[in-house]
């Protein structure tokens, strides 16, 4: 089966120029739109593709940042790619809801709203 036009294909929609267009069209929509980033792992039928380096995924992170993004999800990097940080005080979360702290839609550290409905 050709794969050449699959669309997770690493290095085939994940340079620095696809990357920033996908992340400045969703800040245009609203940058409280979560983006999932999520690395590539060879199985069942794309076993011939190689898995996405994981400095695309943090590069695409980054980008994301820089577009003003709030909730950028990095995904399929164990042991660190789970973890999200809040957007104004960068203080770590980690991907599993231990203890929900959020107050009346604020984060008690520095006081910044989340988005969402929250209860």
């Amino acid at each position: 089966m050709d794969r050449s036009n699959h669309h997770n294909h690493p290095t085939l929609n994940d340079s620095e120029k696809n990357l920033t267009e996908i992340a400045e069209f969703i800040a245009d929509v609203g940058v409280e739109i979560p983006w999932h980033v999520s690395r590539l792992y060879p199985a069942y039928q794309l076993l011939d593709l190689p898995p996405t380096p994981i400095e695309t995924i943090h590069k695409a992170k980054n980008i994301g940042v820089k577009a003003g993004l709030r909730y950028i999800y990095q995904g399929n990097i164990l042991g660190e790619g789970e973890n999200t940080y809040c957007y104004r005080c960068g203080e770590r979360f980690g991907y599993r809801i231990v203890k929900n702290r959020i107050i009346e839609s604020a984060y008690p550290r520095c006081g910044v709203v989340i988005d969402g409905v929250l209860k």
